[in-house]
């Protein structure tokens, strides 16, 4: 939803430099990102918008303790108000307030909580009739341009962004489950139609249609994944946060209980992040709008040192990021070392003042020493370092190389002369460095990260 937090941006920079990898690599990548249009979350905030908006007008709703409480939410109320009649909702609140069956705000019981939410979007529903669509497609406009925005602002772009909605709109998510019915794997326990999803891999069987008729996230989901594999992707990368795994045994079985190659689907999972400032744990608290923002994020470290700190380690584990280190400008800072690495090189290449492309031409033969063997052998191996980054998805291992790749060249730089009198050697040795900046630049772009010429 609106203000991505800081989880979201690690999610986005794996899968956008992952993107990327996967591109260098020599596969052909569609990126698509997938809109939750369809499902109760969005219900939950287009309600929690509509009652900060009637709060405008004067109309006190006791808001729901399992609502969207961030400030994104009432900002959006207010663009509301700005655009909309007053006496369009207004009148609907008294009758919503006094509606029999909705337990006050702040009850503990969790189930009496979603009762009183369901009860809460089903009423709003029913008040505002065709004005409730208005109100729904307004706040997913705003989350959209919103979330697009800032994606884009982070270096994370998409050939396509898939509605959830589109599926039940074209029938896609019924004729999925008619499928899966005609094939046999479907019964009917407490009038809800149940998948055997347990005979092809899962723990247990699951709802794809509900006893109220509605169809579950899970049948989207299925009806999601053919639509995937019926456009001719052959391999579908998601990725997920780590809180999802859980989804995968399922989402296997529906794939192979109707013929699709379920190997050919991966999910790379995200885990979580904890923000660290001066050694403390930054809390954070999501649903009532008590979190770090990416934006907030990117403002306070800078937009390189969030890419690289993201992939800093294989996604699956647990991210501890460190606010202070990632605004450091030391040597410690992993990002600020391998970039001061780029800009060293570009500062001899400016000092000298001669051609690059002439260098090309240059003899190696006079680069003996031990370091410049190094340099060559780690150079050598980065074809294979995407190759494996690739097959592996596994961005993090780009970012050790590059860290690895710099600390050569800093010792090197530190050890040796490069602009000498003996033009052969002058020559290899610029040769060199401008190859180890070549690679530099090539493995910072493929995480989002800038390469500065100056530091």
């Amino acid at each position: 939803f609106r203000s991505l937090h800081v989880g979201h941006g690690r999610g986005a920079a794996f899968g956008a430099s992952l993107s990327n990898i996967l591109a260098k690599a020599g596969y052909q990548v569609h990126r698509e990102y997938y809109v939750n249009d369809a499902g109760r979350q969005m219900d939950i905030l287009a309600v929690s918008t509509w009652l900060r908006y009637l709060a405008l007008g004067g109309e006190i709703i006791p808001f729901p303790p399992n609502g969207y409480q961030g400030d994104y939410v009432s900002q959006m109320a207010r663009q509301l108000r700005d655009c909309l009649d007053d006496s369009l909702m207004r009148p609907a609140a008294t009758v919503l307030a006094h509606t029999p069956g909705l337990p006050s705000a702040g009850i503990d019981d969790e189930a009496r909580v979603e009762h009183h939410m369901d009860a809460l979007i089903a009423n709003a529903k029913t008040l505002l009739g065709k004005d409730y669509k208005e109100l729904h497609d307004r706040v997913l406009h705003e989350q959209l341009n919103d979330c697009r925005q800032d994606l884009e602002e982070f270096g994370v772009t998409f050939d396509e962004w898939f509605s959830e909605q589109s599926l039940f709109d074209d029938g896609s998510v019924e004729k999925v489950v008619h499928c899966l019915e005609a094939a046999g794997h479907l019964y009917v326990q407490d009038g809800a139609r149940w998948f055997r999803s347990s005979a092809f891999g899962d723990e247990k069987d699951r709802v794809v249609q509900r006893e109220n008729g509605l169809y579950t996230y899970f049948a989207s989901d299925i009806a999601y994944h053919v639509n995937k594999f019926e456009r001719g992707f052959h391999q579908v990368v998601n990725v997920w946060g780590a809180d999802h795994h859980g989804y995968i045994p399922r989402v296997m079985a529906a794939l192979k209980a109707l013929g699709f190659p379920a190997e050919h689907l991966k999910v790379p999972l995200v885990q979580f992040v904890t923000l660290y400032r001066h050694g403390e744990k930054v809390q954070m608290s999501t649903r009532k709008g008590q979190f770090i923002t990416l934006r907030e994020l990117r403002s306070e470290t800078g937009q390189d040192a969030a890419r690289f700190f993201y992939v800093l380690r294989k996604s699956d584990q647990h991210l501890d990021f460190d606010l202070d280190l990632a605004k450091s400008q030391s040597n410690d800072n992993p990002v600020y070392y391998v970039q001061y690495a780029h800009a060293r090189i570009h500062s001899v290449l400016a000092k000298w003042g001669g051609d690059t492309a002439t260098l090309r031409k240059a003899s190696l033969a006079s680069l003996t020493g031990t370091q410049e063997y190094a340099l060559m052998q780690s150079l050598r191996g980065y074809p294979e370092v995407i190759a494996l980054a690739a097959a592996d998805f596994a961005p993090h291992m780009v970012a050790f190389y590059l860290k690895e790749l710099a600390a050569l060249l800093h010792s090197y730089y530190n050890a040796e002369q490069f602009l000498v009198e003996d033009t052969a050697l002058r020559e290899a040795r610029l040769a060199l460095i401008t190859a180890v900046g070549q690679v530099l630049r090539d493995g910072l772009t493929l995480l989002g990260v800038n390469s500065p010429l100056s530091m």
